[in-house]
């Protein structure tokens, strides 16, 4: 990382969108708090976290076809304790979208039932989604929703006004920008999210941010190093030579026969995220609960 203490990234925009949220919170009946499912304590900004605490709340483990279902399954389970209504999803493959709506009318039952004794049987239900920069919000509204009402890009911070998108005749949802906190002092949760592309790049040092992820692979997951690159993992070892072995059997040679290393880089990095490395879940809820407590 550029620094060894904390990652910054807080633009301006970030401001003016934890101001919008405290807004709109008003105008909601309930929140869905979107996470990444491969690093939930990580991508669980605690601002939204503390703004939202007193509505109604639906947890999405989004990206679950991502990570270690076994986790997930754990993960869900930590939240469920919690009090808070959770919800796996795929929104690329739609795997467990249909389930959006069934579980936000669940989550607001009592009010629904005090909506129908007042005869206003169909009164429209109002959902904001929240989430850190690039966790899927748009993706997931567009697929709940059935049409594309909402931007949506492969990089952080993309949606920036207010969006409305009808579901159906009683749900509309907000989608809003992402927001992450304006500073990270646990630097493993700043390399967690900057793993996932949460953060953007130029704010990390890619050469060094896969350095951390082949040494957490090598130690975590090494048969997944020796079957997708086909490189052995000695006793003792550094990440660059890791790094070395790799570039070599994929071939990313230069002038002279060194490895282009920056090459090598940016594909452990971009195979990871798009999950060619396989799923993995890089945090475990009693992590969670120690670094909470």
């Amino acid at each position: 990382m550029k620094d060894e203490q904390t990652i910054h990234w807080y633009p301006g925009h970030m401001t003016k969108a934890r101001r919008d949220m405290e807004a709109n919170l008003k105008l909601v009946d309930a929140v869905c708090e979107l996470l990444d499912a491969r690093v939930p304590y990580a991508s669980r900004n605690p601002d939204i976290n503390a703004l939202c605490q007193n509505k109604p709340r639906l947890v999405i483990l989004n990206r679950a076809d991502l990570a270690d279902p076994v986790m997930t399954r754990k993960w869900s389970d930590y939240f469920k304790e919690q009090g808070l209504m959770t919800l796996e999803t795929d929104s690329k493959s739609r795997k467990g979208v249909n389930q959006f709506g069934p579980a936000v009318r669940q989550l607001l039952g009592d009010k629904l039932a005090r909506y129908s004794a007042k005869g206003q049987i169909g009164r429209t239900l109002r959902v904001m989604v929240v989430g850190i920069p690039n966790v899927g919000k748009s993706t997931l509204i567009n697929a709940v929703s059935g049409r594309k009402g909402a931007k949506t890009e492969n990089r952080p911070g993309v949606t920036r006004g207010k969006q409305w998108v009808t579901v159906d005749q009683g749900l509309e949802l907000l989608d809003t920008p992402g927001i992450l906190w304006p500073r990270f002092e646990d630097m493993q949760v700043g390399r967690h999210l900057a793993y996932t592309g949460a953060v953007k790049e130029t704010v990390v040092d890619q050469e060094e941010l896969a350095g951390g992820l082949m040494g957490l692979l090598a130690e975590r997951y090494p048969r997944v190093l020796q079957e997708r690159y086909r490189i052995e993992i000695p006793a003792e070892y550094t990440v660059w030579e890791l790094l070395e072995a790799a570039g070599r059997k994929r071939g990313f040679l230069i002038s002279g026969g060194e490895v282009d290393l920056e090459r090598m880089c940016r594909t452990l990095l971009e195979e990871f995220r798009n999950g060619k490395l396989g799923r993995f879940t890089l945090e475990d809820p009693a992590i969670c609960q120690t670094l909470e407590g």
